[in-house]
């Protein structure tokens, strides 16, 4: 992505984020191609996907956002941050209607509703692609500050990780509602329209850093703790879950290790 140097920052966000989302829709897709997909390689592209979030956090946010603090003590913008987005992720989970892959229907979190177990995974998977849109984002908007700890081949290597993660994501949701007994097309609209919110994330995001600089640190580490707010309570638990936690760990380093290289050889 080095054409996204020298345009805005929110168009930077915009543009790399639908990227991702073009990636989600792509897993989707793989609906049109099998009725069915084997739990063991889901798990095992699940473990990746989590491992590339806890990776993206630390390096792409939580490190930024402490290196670019002037004076102690340098720990505070990152922990304050960090808590409020797992806070601003609960509470999302709190009032909004959803429900995670492989739960029967009677364990639909957030305010009771009598809406269909498809369109609540819809909304889980669509709720906790807010992280991995906003992570982008920020780190668009805090490269745009021209602070040493912040590049946008560094946001860009965020967005690439983000982006390889998401096609598990929109594999993961697609594959069980043709299971359901849904169309494929209607799967795979399902499954891709879970990701449309990271574009708009992404713009709130830039927008919301090269508006308010003083707020960088903070918004970097809100984005860190909202995806390991997901990878926590989402992401793991599904992949460890069907019998298959040893190799889904393994899929877990063998992302976390990508993520890494990625971010450390692009920023």
């Amino acid at each position: 992505m080095d054409f996204l140097e020298g345009i805005p920052p929110i168009l930077q966000a915009l543009v790399a984020t639908c990227f991702t989302w073009g990636l989600t829709a792509l897993g989707a897709a793989t609906v049109f191609l099998t009725r069915t997909f084997n739990r063991r390689i889901l798990d095992v592209m699940l473990g990746f996907a989590a491992g590339v979030m806890i990776a993206a956090s630390f390096w792409s946010l939580l490190a930024p956002a402490i290196e670019m603090v002037e004076g102690p003590p340098a720990w505070f913008p990152a922990v304050v941050g960090f808590l409020l987005g797992g806070v601003f992720l609960r509470g999302i989970d709190l009032v909004t209607p959803h429900l995670h892959l492989n739960m029967p229907r009677e364990e639909a979190e957030g305010i009771p509703t009598t809406w269909r177990s498809t369109m609540l995974l819809v909304i889980a998977v669509t709720i906790h692609n807010i992280p991995e849109g906003l992570a982008i984002g920020v780190a668009f908007g805090a490269a745009a500050a021209d602070l040493p700890s912040t590049t946008v081949a560094g946001a860009t290597a965020l967005a690439l990780g983000v982006g390889i993660q998401n096609f598990p994501e929109g594999l993961a949701i697609s594959m069980p509602l043709r299971g359901e007994g849904l169309t494929r097309l209607k799967s795979f609209w399902y499954g891709q329209l879970s990701a449309i919110v990271e574009p708009i994330a992404g713009v709130i995001g830039a927008t919301a850093v090269v508006i308010a600089r003083p707020i960088l640190p903070y918004a970097l580490a809100f984005a860190a703790g909202a995806m390991i707010f997901v990878v926590v309570e989402e992401v793991v638990p599904e992949s460890q879950g069907n019998g298959n936690a040893d190799i889904a760990t393994m899929g877990a380093m063998i992302g976390f290790a990508v993520m890494m290289v990625l971010d450390v050889a692009l920023g």
